[in-house]
């Protein structure tokens, strides 16, 4: 009976790790296809690297996107209160004659 279920642990142990370390399809695709090539023979190495480039830059755009569009309003707050503060400093410095801070002239 303990044998058994240390058995029945150790097999749903195992499926539950087994699920969490497999690699994503198109790297196993890759690789496989890579291999393939390799053993025939007749791989071109340099548009394979060019390709997987091509494909992380990509993602690598698609990623700063959704950085930027989620942190968007963030960003619009800060270029607000710079624009608010540039049009603080002109209408300061409208409002000098003779005299003029640092900052106006």
């Amino acid at each position: 009976m303990i044998l058994q279920n240390f058995l029945m642990l150790l097999i749903i142990t195992t499926l539950l790790v087994s699920g969490f370390a497999r690699a994503d399809s198109y790297s196993e695709a890759v690789v496989a296809h890579v291999v393939t090539q390799e053993l025939t023979g007749d791989i071109d190495k340099g548009a394979v690297a060019n390709a997987e480039l091509n494909r992380q830059m990509h993602q690598l755009s698609l990623d700063i996107l959704a950085v930027v569009f989620n942190n968007m309003p963030t960003i619009l707050d800060g270029i607000s209160a710079q624009m608010r503060l540039e049009a603080d400093k002109m209408y300061k410095c409208s409002l000098q004659d003779d005299y003029k801070n640092k900052e106006c002239e």
